[in-house]
């Protein structure tokens, strides 16, 4: 297992995160045996555990240190990581992709059909998680309400491909239900059952959801400057007419738009080099610096958040992480 490498420095933080592997691999099952060792191995394998992390030091940060279960942090923590998986094999069925993690994925290594049921499974797994938690109505229909916004959010954004008109507003609004979804999920349950008041508890739901857009952005820029170390296929969104914020910007920039149309309205047939050219014109702009600077504003914004919240180690780790979302590489 390797998925608590970045989580180090953080020995608590580890310490718990292990503790959520170690509690799906105990908790996926099937009779399908070599799908079963190939979703664990999903779970093992570079995963970066940011919503179970999220989960645990929201529940420190705006929580009551004698209502806490850790026990059942650990379930919650599971389930949302669970479901993070379910999205990601439904993602690579639709974008066709042959590898997850430095690893086939489950469409290529069984096929579409299995690969559709396999999501599907880890979805029933992810609410059996939260009833065996105890959650009340209120947050079962949160979650639910959470698995509705990623799914519309996924079909929203299935809806604008190879739309140059898209606005950066659409795109927000489709992070909103995709990425940042789980991340406030993440940090709401964290404060909710760990005993915070109604406002801390919204303050967290508020501080996920500006680090979940900020992920994405910068997940969308290192998709155009990213390395070899970065864990998915770089313009996979590109090839397939998903047009990310560096797009969009580019779109309503005068000295690239004429460009850059030209380009994409080839949509899927696209060559390598036309894709090539596209990553060119953006890294030769300004363009980067530009959606870095989206992504600093809602980093700023999660900022003034956590000052919101009592000092605490969870609430400065807090500050640490959210402000190395702007540097990192991978």
């Amino acid at each position: 297992m390797n998925i608590t490498k970045q989580w180090l420095q953080y020995p608590i933080i580890s310490k718990q995160l292990t503790s959520v592997n170690q509690f799906i691999n105990e908790n996926i099952q099937t009779h399908h045996q070599d799908l079963q060792k190939a979703l664990l191995t999903m779970a093992d394998n570079g995963g970066k555990y940011l919503r179970p992390a999220l989960l645990f030091l929201s529940a420190e940060a705006a929580g009551e240190k004698d209502k806490i279960d850790n026990d059942q942090l650990i379930q919650l923590a599971a389930s949302i990581e669970i479901l993070h998986m379910a999205t990601l094999i439904h993602d690579d069925i639709i974008d066709e992709a042959d590898e997850r993690r430095g690893q086939a994925s489950i469409q290529t290594h069984f096929g579409k059909d299995v690969a559709v049921y396999a999501g599907d499974l880890l979805f029933t797994h992810f609410f059996d998680l939260i009833l065996r938690a105890g959650a009340d109505r209120i947050y079962l229909s949160k979650n639910a309400h959470t698995m509705h916004h990623i799914l519309d959010g996924e079909l929203s954004q299935m809806g604008a491909r190879f739309n140059q008109a898209q606005t950066i507003e659409q795109y927000i609004a489709n992070v909103k239900g995709k990425t940042a979804a789980l991340l406030k999920l993440a940090a709401e349950e964290g404060a909710y059952f760990a005993g915070a008041d109604a406002k801390k508890t919204q303050l967290m739901a508020e501080f996920g959801e500006k680090i979940g857009i900020a992920f994405q952005i910068v997940d969308d820029i290192l998709d155009y400057t990213g390395s070899k170390n970065f864990n998915k296929p770089t313009l996979e969104d590109l090839k397939t007419g998903v047009y990310s914020l560096p797009i969009l910007l580019a779109l309503q920039n005068n000295d690239l738009k004429l460009a850059l149309k030209k380009l994409l309205d080839k949509k899927d047939q696209m060559t390598s080099a036309d894709i090539s050219e596209v990553q060119s014109l953006l890294l030769n702009s300004s363009i980067i610096d530009e959606s870095r600077a989206f992504a600093k504003k809602y980093t700023d914004e999660a900022v003034q958040i956590l000052n919101q919240l009592p000092h605490s180690s969870a609430q400065k780790t807090l500050l640490k992480i959210t402000n190395k979302l702007l540097t990192r590489t991978l």
